[in-house]
């Protein structure tokens, strides 16, 4: 198990080309990162497929990739054609009875908040908050024509986006089909007196893996569905942003229900206009928590990750402050497999000679 010098200067060398490699290509690094994610995600479906038998029939690997592939592009439309659609309606109706709402604030609760907190609270600046509003949403809901327009001065860029954009699903399903051989392979490719160790810590890195970002993302989803079904139920006009939203930052640690009350409340406030309309706020959120807490993240996640809700968001905003939003989508995996070499490394030096004298 011990390398000798010159091979323990290859493998730093090895380390640091493929490091400098991965820094220079990371501009065309993005689709290839989101195909591995689906590819990873959509695997194990894959692989149960292929045990499928029907009329003493059994679907090969690649059918069974075109079933699952073609369940994900279905999602993926759904969301596209049904939800953004729903979502910005939504926004739309709000911003329509925002008037209404902040003259109501200023006369009702603002002179309450001036009661207790002092006068340094002052009313909300209607005309200006509407129209800084109004003209944020017409840019983004004029998203459309202000690509068609950027076209002529950048579309180097824009060709560029929509190329990789297409890639995505194209590099998907050949990970997809070639997966099980892909894993073979790099397997292959270690020194075989590392092998052994190689696949135990293959083993338990996907182990947490999966348990993250499989589990997880069932979380995510069934929190969102959660949260959305009961803001709807008490007739919240944001529903199903506000829902989705908390539902799907929900992987950080009581990030998802601080910022469902924070947003659904002051929706609610000037909706209704009615303090005590808070209540079902706070009941859908407390409800939508313990299940998450009692049921959901036991059931699907269970205890594999290990990771202390600090290290869950010291991890979420290291990744966002070093890669942006990709960073922030692979904190915890990374994470996770970092967990998995420092316990083996543990290992190693409790075993240490170093460590028993």
């Amino acid at each position: 198990m011990n390398m000798s010098d010159s091979q323990k200067w290859f493998v730093l060398a090895f380390t640091a080309l493929l490091g400098w490699l991965i820094y220079r290509l990371a501009p065309i690094l993005m689709p290839f990162v989101f195909a591995g994610v689906l590819a990873y995600l959509g695997d194990p479906l894959v692989d149960r497929l292929e045990t499928y038998r029907y009329q003493d029939k059994q679907l090969n690997r690649t059918m069974a990739v075109m079933v699952v592939f073609s369940g994900i592009i279905l999602i993926i439309a759904t969301l596209l054609i049904i939800v953004i659609p729903t979502i910005e309606l939504q926004i739309s109706e709000f911003i329509d009875k925002l008037p209404a709402s902040l003259a109501w604030f200023n006369h009702s609760v603002v002179p309450v908040l001036q009661k207790y907190l002092g006068r340094s609270i002052r009313p909300v600046q209607t005309d200006q908050l509407l129209v800084l509003i109004k003209n944020y949403w017409q840019k983004a809901g004029g998203a459309d024509e202000s690509l068609i327009l950027s076209v002529s001065h950048s579309g180097a860029m824009i060709i560029g986006w929509v190329m990789n954009l297409l890639l995505i699903p194209v590099i998907t399903f050949y990970l997809l089909r070639d997966w099980d051989d892909l894993m073979v392979k790099i397997h292959n490719l270690f020194p075989r007196r590392f092998a052994d160790t190689v696949g135990k810590l293959a083993t338990e890195a996907d182990n947490v893996l999966s348990a993250f970002m499989r589990g997880q993302f069932y979380v995510m989803l069934a929190m969102s569905v959660i949260y959305t079904l009961g803001l709807w139920m008490i007739d919240l006009e944001l529903a199903l942003l506000i829902g989705a939203l908390a539902g799907l930052i929900s992987f950080v640690p009581y990030m998802g229900v601080i910022t469902g009350i924070t947003l659904a409340g002051i929706a609610a406030l000037l909706q209704f206009q009615n303090v005590m309309h808070l209540v079902p706020v706070l009941i859908v959120f407390g409800v939508g928590h313990s299940l998450e807490g009692m049921l959901l993240t036991p059931w699907l996640v269970g205890n594999k990750i290990g990771l202390h809700p600090v290290v869950v968001i010291f991890s979420v905003l290291a990744g966002g402050q070093l890669f942006g939003f990709l960073g922030v989508l692979l904190a915890l995996p990374v994470a996770s497999v970092i967990m998995v070499l420092i316990r083996h490394i543990h290992e190693l030096y409790t075993d240490s000679h170093f460590y028993s004298r």
